[in-house]
């Protein structure tokens, strides 16, 4: 099975990653090389080029300046038509040359306006529809930018022969939006972004180091807010106060907060994958760690769950957008509502690290997650099943 994978970056250079984009570039990147583990080789289309004329240039500039100082409202360049209609000619060309099977992209925006004769499938993390008010940055747009991405949205699920995603919540939102045909719609859960050959006995090995003294937290993210670090700091505290000794460690941000913080958080900042040294040393805190505690407000998906379990870790979060997929409450850790009041995280951490047996069958049922469903391997299978029936 012959398959063209369209990204406009180049998936195999991290250094030319938008930043705002890492995290679902790196997703993308660990899905080509599962496919390609699958499929046997893959046609690779990208990275694409922007293709601005001068005056769009000029208009894109007047639209943002108009936005962002007269009107208090977001607009997207990047959602502009004629941008995404140079990226389907770019891919459109490509595909000549290359005559594959199937055409996969994982952005929607690459496959609206692409005109081919091959089988069109989208796998992403969520439609346009489910992102808008919903992160911050996908809030309080204006209304043309808005209509250019509901427009994205249409034309692509219209056109395309299949659309993945990775949770129920992205699948179920654009059939309920667009009332689009559920046969056509499927969910394949993403894997762990991490390179892991450990076995059930290293697990039962890092398990058992865990220290039983002391309940250590770990908190990964890059936007304190939105990924609820206000909250884990909330339980860190009050699990102290209630007598349980708790560390809770922070990585990705500093803790937005009027006063610092108690001694028991370690605060690390930002620790980059891209190095094995930052690698290595984010391995090893999650490795160590008993749980960990995102509790975000606002979420498509969260392979940061995934990479907790391939060690054994349980996972604490809140029941929203593509979270529940992942986490299976009793299995691999538990998800709470939005709204759930502090004492409620605090009871179920202290009542597993007080029944410690308890814990560490959790920390096993968290790998066995990872094992039979959370990982690139499993995906990629599926996705290889599925893809059969469109050739």
């Amino acid at each position: 099975m012959k398959i063209a994978y369209a990204t406009h970056y180049d998936i195999f250079n991290s250094r030319t990653w938008p930043r705002n984009l890492i995290g679902h570039c790196g997703t993308n990147y660990y899905k080509a090389k599962a496919l390609e583990r699958q499929l046997g080789s893959i046609e690779y289309i990208g990275p694409l080029e922007e293709m601005y004329s001068p005056s769009l240039k000029l208009l894109s500039k007047a639209k943002n300046r108009w936005h962002k100082h007269i009107s208090k409202q977001i607009y997207f360049s990047w959602a502009e038509p004629v941008v995404n209609q140079g990226y389907a000619s770019q891919i459109a060309q490509k595909i000549l040359r290359a005559n594959p099977e199937i055409v996969l992209c994982p952005d929607i925006n690459l496959i609206s306006y692409l005109d081919c004769k091959q089988p069109t499938v989208v796998w992403t993390d969520a439609s346009y529809a489910g992102l808008m008010n919903f992160y911050t940055e996908f809030s309080n747009l204006c209304s043309e930018t808005i209509q250019q991405l509901t427009t994205m949205d249409k034309l692509t699920l219209d056109k395309c022969s299949l659309a993945i995603f990775s949770s129920d919540w992205a699948a179920q939102t654009v059939i309920n939006t667009y009332q689009v045909d559920s046969s056509k719609v499927k969910v394949i859960p993403s894997g762990a972004n991490v390179e892991c050959d450990r076995t059930l006995d290293d697990i039962k090995e890092i398990i058992e180091s865990r220290p039983l003294d002391k309940c250590k937290l770990l908190f990964l993210g890059v936007d304190w807010f939105r990924k609820g670090g206000d909250v884990a700091l909330e339980v860190a505290i009050e699990l102290n106060k209630s007598g349980l000794n708790v560390e809770l460690t922070l990585v990705g941000c500093q803790p937005i907060e009027e006063n610092p913080p108690p001694n028991f958080v370690v605060s690390l900042g930002f620790i980059s994958k891209s190095t094995e040294e930052g690698l290595n040393r984010i391995n090893n805190l999650i490795a160590e760690s008993h749980f960990l505690i995102v509790p975000s407000r606002a979420e498509a998906y969260g392979n940061v769950f995934c990479e907790a379990n391939s060690f054994g870790v349980p996972c604490i979060s809140t029941n929203i957008g593509g979270i529940p997929t992942i986490i299976k409450n009793d299995l691999n850790g538990k998800v709470f509502p939005l709204n759930a009041n502090i004492n409620e995280y605090c009871t179920y951490i202290s009542s597993l690290f007080s029944n410690y047996v308890n814990y560490k069958q959790l920390a096993l049922s968290s790998f066995n997650e990872y094992q039979e469903r959370l990982n690139w391997l499993a995906a990629s299978k599926l996705a290889k099943k599925i893809f059969s029936t469109l050739v």
